[in-house]
C-alpha cells in the first residue's frame, strides 16, 4: 500500500514538473544579478544602521552610566 502511494506521488510530481515553464538562461542570470544586488544593498544598509544604533547606544550608556 505504501509503495503504491509513493509511486503515485512520484508520477504526479513528474507530471506537474512537465508543466513548469523554465526560464531562459539570460532571464535566469538577470534574476540572479538582481537578487545579489538587492541582498548586497540591504546588507550594507542594515550594517550601517547597526553601526549607527550601536554607536548611539554606546554614547547613551557612557553619558547615563558614566563608563
Amino acid at each position: 500500500m505504501a509503495v503504491k502511494n509513493v509511486t503515485r506521488f512520484l508520477q504526479e510530481v513528474r507530471s506537474e514538473l512537465s508543466k513548469v515553464v523554465w526560464p531562459q538562461w539570460a532571464e535566469f542570470i538577470g534574476s540572479v544579478v538582481i537578487v545579489l544586488v538587492l541582498v548586497s544593498f540591504f546588507a550594507i544598509y542594515l550594517g550601517l544602521l547597526d553601526l549607527l544604533f550601536s554607536a548611539s547606544a554606546r554614547l547613551l550608556f557612557r553619558w547615563y552610566i558614566g563608563f
